[in-house]
């Protein structure tokens, strides 16, 4: 849970929550004066918080009826992850004359493609790094449970350094080799990587990309200059 403080189109922090609790929120409006509020949520969020949020501040709460910098597909818009919908809108908002491809590394990794004329065609989503740690532990006898580290070998020497490589260079692997399936598809196109591990993993691609960790937070503003009014 995590809060972005914007002033004047700039933002100037980034705050984790320890929880959801609208004594929370109200502590957290009262410090930072905020005026206006955006909430993306894909979680079962205290429903408090809404009526909170739209008693002090001008609320919008980012859905799919949410109007949006973007086209989204035709059938099921409501399925689409809020999350996703912010990465693209902030794609849109950044490079809006060019084809984006926005790789998001959170609990899943999304990717996210939108073209020129602000049409967002889908993409994919694949375990992130999280699950595939906890995996290899509840599916295996005897495999242990890794955490991240940055600082190991392509060759691992025992159980936890050949964790360490095969998850985190196989994600990185995988980022390249879809990133190569839509040059083959569209020729030039932006690639924007975001995420809380998006600064570690920027070393092990090969592929030229654009590293925003907060690329979500810009989205979610964007979408809520387009929606404050209505």
């Amino acid at each position: 849970m995590k809060v972005a403080v914007f002033d004047d189109h700039q933002l100037k922090e980034v705050i984790t929550l320890d929880n959801d609790e609208p004594s929370t929120i109200e502590n957290l409006l009262s410090t930072t004066n905020a005026e206006r509020s955006i909430l993306s949520s894909v979680i079962n969020h205290n429903a408090g918080i809404e009526e909170l949020l739209a008693r002090k501040t001008k609320f919008h709460k980012l859905n799919h009826h949410s109007k949006l910098p973007f086209t989204t597909p035709v059938g099921k818009p409501d399925t689409i992850g809020a999350d996703r919908l912010a990465l693209c809108a902030a794609a849109v908002h950044v490079y809006p004359n060019s084809h984006n491809l926005v790789v998001g590394l959170g609990t899943c990794i999304t990717f996210n493609f939108i073209n020129k004329y602000h049409e967002f065609l889908g993409g994919s989503i694949s375990p992130g790094m999280e699950i595939r740690f906890k995996s290899l532990k509840e599916f295996t006898a005897q495999l242990p449970l890794v955490n991240k580290e940055w600082n190991f070998p392509l060759i691992g020497y025992d159980t936890k350094t050949n964790i360490l490589s095969g998850v985190i260079l196989g994600m990185a692997k995988e980022i390249d080799g879809i990133i190569d399936l839509y040059k083959e598809k569209y020729g030039n196109f932006n690639v924007l990587l975001t995420g809380g591990d998006t600064a570690h993993f920027v070393s092990y691609l090969k592929n030229k990309i654009f590293a925003d960790p907060d690329l979500l937070f810009k989205g979610l503003y964007a979408i809520g200059e387009k929606n404050y009014a209505s």
